[in-house]
């Protein structure tokens, strides 16, 4: 039993650098945030590598393309970051693309090959929803031709409303098929969280009616 006298550093708290939603004064919460904020900021921790594939450099930070034949410790920091974003994202490979920031890594988008995708099928009263409510996409049975699939998308909470997810997926777009820059409407997404879901019907504005496959 924890009793509130109105001390200051009581209840439920929202990590701002890791995100995780702790109990203070209570041990073993505390002691949990402490393991996951570790694991979080060692994790997102990167000071560059000598030969890293960089696709496209920006005033605030480059990101960088790695392929599952790259270097193993290479792999190996692609895959503590993993580690992160699927806590994150809730997920318990691929093409992984990391936009790098000052010494750490700020997001990362992990895209896959594929010949088709599922389009969404648009919902009745879409246009009265209201942004913050996203509904369930249903999806026709139908498949339609598309030829890259985004299993995971993720940015930092701290850097998220910068397009840095934007930029990840036109990076994905212009290095994912050697000489060829994938067009808006063939990229999919895997089961994609409400972010994803208001991200991938950004991506697809430019249609008459936005149609975006689900892999």
């Amino acid at each position: 039993m924890y009793l509130d006298l109105g001390q200051k550093d009581f209840g439920h708290v929202t990590c701002p650098t890791c995100g995780m939603v702790y109990t203070r004064a209570q041990p073993d919460d505390e002691a949990a945030h402490i393991r996951h904020h570790k694991s979080f900021v060692s994790g997102l921790k990167f000071t560059g590598w000598k030969n890293e594939c960089v696709v496209k450099e920006y005033h605030d930070g480059r990101v960088i393309m790695v392929s599952p034949d790259d270097h193993p410790l290479h792999l190996k920091k692609v895959e503590e970051i993993r580690k992160v974003v699927d806590s994150e994202l809730g997920f318990v490979t691929d093409v992984p693309y990391r936009r790098s920031g000052a010494k750490k890594v700020v997001g990362c988008a992990v895209a896959v090959q594929i010949d088709q995708g599922y389009p969404v099928l648009p919902s009745p009263g879409e246009s009265s929803t209201p942004e913050k409510q996203i509904a369930a996409w249903c999806c026709s049975t139908t498949p339609q031709s598309a030829q890259c699939g985004i299993s995971r998308i993720w940015v930092h909470s701290q850097y998220r409303r910068k397009k840095v997810a934007t930029r990840l997926l036109d990076c994905v777009r212009m290095n994912f098929i050697y000489g060829c820059i994938i067009p808006r409407e063939l990229v999919a997404f895997s089961d994609p969280t409400p972010d994803g879901k208001r991200l991938a019907k950004e991506l697809l504005r430019h249609l008459a009616v936005p149609c975006v496959p689900i892999v």
